[in-house]
């Protein structure tokens, strides 16, 4: 299949000059700086102070951003090494641990970008009604609301142009905040900063979750990875740039509130910057002007999440919400977007809701911040040459990033982390079963490539256990798409549930059309829940190179350990026997399967199990005499069949009979044999026995050194049922 590049690129194709791109500053940096210096840095930086001191301060604003310093890192690692299209972080996730995870980590994510809008809006409106406490409330917030919603609908580039002012208001309000510590402005003098609090209001941890969610914005501008330039370029340094500058801000501002007010006043007084400033009204502003940024950002960002997840069919409405302007504005996810703001509001007028599910919100920010982190772990584990990013990091950067955001998840609320991860299991769950089809691949069949390796090397270090360890793996060459379907349901039978089956389809010159057909029971033999791998082989001696098959199999790791043969009617002697013995060469039991045309598998209940005469030694030894495999078939025939199985020896002897009895009692003890099997003993001649026995669906039988078709159809004629004919490999065991 053609690598189809315009599906690995963004999905907005730049159509026209007004589709405009933008860069590292005003496309990432700025966006992502606005989101995180928000009203939590006003209203709370110096609450922190006061309970934890300026040194306890000073480290949970540290502990903080190195959890979200170490998730930039993670996430410009890996926006260096893949085709970044829109969506952001859907995008990375999505081309790095496939569709499923992407749309099952995003999906929330979206909603809780979607509802935040509403907590931006109401701490708007909170704060214009402190400037302006005779504007109705609800008035207040739906014109913010519909302020904001409009200039995001029209289009990214008037939201870029509006982050100028905004960065102006902010920069000039800290600037106030920082003035007003100067003798200039101020008559009394500075307080000596307590270096550790006394933690009034709660513990190290407890003021730590409440302050974490302030430095939860570095997504910001990843989001709007489809409008970037250069997404590649501009991720990494505008996301690093922000997180850098924000965390200086609030040192610098956490050491101002330190030395402005005493701890106590830190505590009570939410507002003491808006008092400490040179100008107070400019605290004010920057409060209103970092929420309306923050719901902007939020406005802008998500409805290109949702859009990029509606192209790659994660939801309903998929086609309709993908839609986009010939400038490349997601018009239609704007409008399901901005419904849910609107509904948000409404839910948060009617009550305190809003309150009690924000913590929610901020769990899926932080799984995704999580997600992110594994992808870099996991791809950096792995070693695929096709992870070589050009921004490096240690792997202990996304190390710190996956074990930090877990740590805030579960600190911050237990009963919501675990909430958010249940939720985005069970989207998973629905997301896989949907079998969705990316235009890329992923590293999920990398990482099981690994494993498996990684366990192959182990399994290979330790004493052979093949005996333990043995589950039907069947070797079936097949001439024709016939005989696989003359054998399906019993080859369903005996692998079921974790065997597998390794299909070799031999054809001569200019006939692989005519097995191509084979290629579909791969997929049949897998909605039974068996794993089956079908190769199609040109050979005109199809038996030399099934002899070279089996030999090249000895040296895998996951190699079959039983051949198994369909006599049909045109099977040749001579070349059974040359199979067998090349079979018995490489270690693989054996199955001549014998299907009798009358009553194929019959009522798929009763399995005869022959035995040979063991006299004079009757003793149950660690290796059964070219037994194990039989009984280990007929435990598998009678689990999937719920039957049951007869355990039937022929005796010459009269005098052998009690002995015989012991033996299969033994036998069926130490085998630990179903208990509905039963043991069948008579003394006369194997052959007469044989239109005595009791009727099965199935007999299984020794098979001899020499092959002879006649004597195996005799076999199936008399006991008018289907029979295999089996050989142990002498690596199996059912005794243990």
């Amino acid at each position: 299949m053609p690598l189809n590049l315009k599906r690995l690129l963004p999905h907005r194709p730049a159509k026209t000059s007004k589709n405009r791109k933008f860069g590292t500053f005003d496309g990432v940096f700025l966006p992502t700086l606005l989101t995180i210096l928000g009203a939590v840095m006003y209203l709370r930086t110096g609450w922190v102070v006061g309970n934890a001191g300026l040194l306890g301060g000073l480290l949970i604003i540290t502990l903080a951003n190195i959890i979200t310093f170490c998730t930039g890192l993670s996430i410009s690692s890996v926006a260096t090494n893949i085709r970044v299209g829109a969506g952001g972080s859907f995008s990375i996730i999505s081309q790095s641990l496939g569709l499923e995870v992407g749309g099952s980590v995003n999906l929330p994510f979206y909603l809780a970008q979607a509802i935040s809008v509403a907590f931006y809006i109401f701490a708007f409106t909170e704060g214009w009604q402190s400037i302006f406490p005779d504007h109705p409330a609800t008035l207040v917030l739906f014109a913010a609301y519909g302020a904001c919603y409009l200039v995001a609908f029209v289009s990214v580039e008037l939201a870029a142009r509006i982050r100028y002012p905004i960065l102006l208001i902010v920069s000039f309000s800290l600037l106030s905040a920082f003035l007003g510590a100067t003798s200039y402005f101020r008559a009394e003098p500075l307080y000596s900063p307590q270096l550790w609090g006394n933690f009034p209001d709660g513990t190290f941890w407890e003021i730590f979750a409440v302050f974490f969610p302030a430095v939860t914005g570095v997504l910001a501008g990843v989001n709007l990875s489809g409008t970037l330039k250069k997404p590649r370029y501009s991720i990494p340094r505008g996301t690093i740039g922000a997180i850098v500058v924000s965390y200086l801000v609030y040192m610098v501002l956490a050491y101002w509130t330190s030395i402005v007010a005493t701890p106590e006043e830190l505590v009570t007084n939410f507002t003491v910057m808006i008092n400490k400033a040179a100008f107070g009204w400019a605290i004010q502003a920057g409060i209103l002007a970092a929420t309306f940024s923050a719901a902007l950002n939020s406005l802008v960002g998500a409805p290109r999440v949702l859009q990029a997840m509606a192209a790659h069919d994660i939801m309903p409405l998929g086609k309709f919400l993908a839609k986009e302007t010939a400038a490349g504005e997601p018009r239609n996810a704007m409008v399901i977007t901005g419904l849910i703001g609107i509904g948000t509001l409404l839910f948060g007028l009617g009550g305190n809701g809003l309150n009690q599910i924000a913590p929610l919100m901020t769990m899926f920010f932080l799984i995704t911040y999580a997600v992110l982190n594994s992808v870099v772990l996991l791809e950096q584990s792995l070693g695929l040459t096709s992870f070589r990013p050009l921004f490096r990091v240690p792997r202990l950067v996304p190390l710190i990033g996956l074990v930090g955001s877990v740590f805030a998840m579960y600190l911050i609320n237990p009963t919501f982390s675990l909430i958010a991860t249940v939720v985005i299991l069970a989207l998973y769950e629905y997301l896989s079963q949907r079998q969705l089809t990316a235009p890329w691949s992923d590293v999920r069949s990398g990482m099981f490539v690994t494993v498996a390796e990684w366990a192959a090397k182990r399994v290979l270090s330790l004493p052979s256990g093949q005996d333990r360890a043995w589950k039907p793996s069947l070797l079936v060459p097949i001439q024709s798409a016939a005989a696989l379907r003359y054998s399906y349901r019993f080859l369903e039978a005996i692998t079921q549930p974790n065997g597998s089956l390794h299909i070799i389809g031999g054809y001569e010159s200019g006939q692989r059309e005519q097995m191509a057909g084979l290629l579909s029971y791969e997929q049949a033999f897998a909605k039974d829940g068996i794993f089956a791998r079908v190769a199609l082989v040109e050979a005109r001696r199809f038996r030399y190179t099934l002899q070279t098959a089996m030999e090249v199999s000895t040296s895998a790791f996951f190699r079959p350990n039983t051949l198994f043969l369909p006599i049909l009617p045109d099977s040749d002697e001579e070349k059974l026997q040359f199979i067998v013995d090349r079979a018995g060469e490489n270690h693989l039991g054996v199955i001549l399967y014998v299907d009798n045309p009358n009553t194929a598998l019959g009522r798929e209940q009763v399995i005869n199990v022959w035995m040979r005469e063991q006299s004079p030694d009757w003793q149950v030894g660690l290796r059964l005499p070219n037994l194990d495999l039989s009984l280990l078939l007929a435990y598998q025939l009678a689990r999937n069949w719920r039957g049951q199985i007869n355990l039937i020896t022929v005796v010459e002897d009269k005098a052998q009979l009690k002995n015989a009895r012991h033996y299969l009692n033994q036998l069926m003890e130490l085998g630990r044999m179903p208990t509905t099997t039963r043991p069948i003993v008579a003394a006369c001649a194997f052959e007469a026995f044989l239109e005595q026995a009791p009727q099965a669906d199935i007999n299984i039988l020794g098979l001899q050194q020499r092959v002879n078709l006649a004597f195996l159809e005799r076999m199936m004629n008399q006991t008018e049922a289907s029979c295999i004919f089996v050989r142990d490999s002498g690596y199996e065991s059912a005794l243990v």
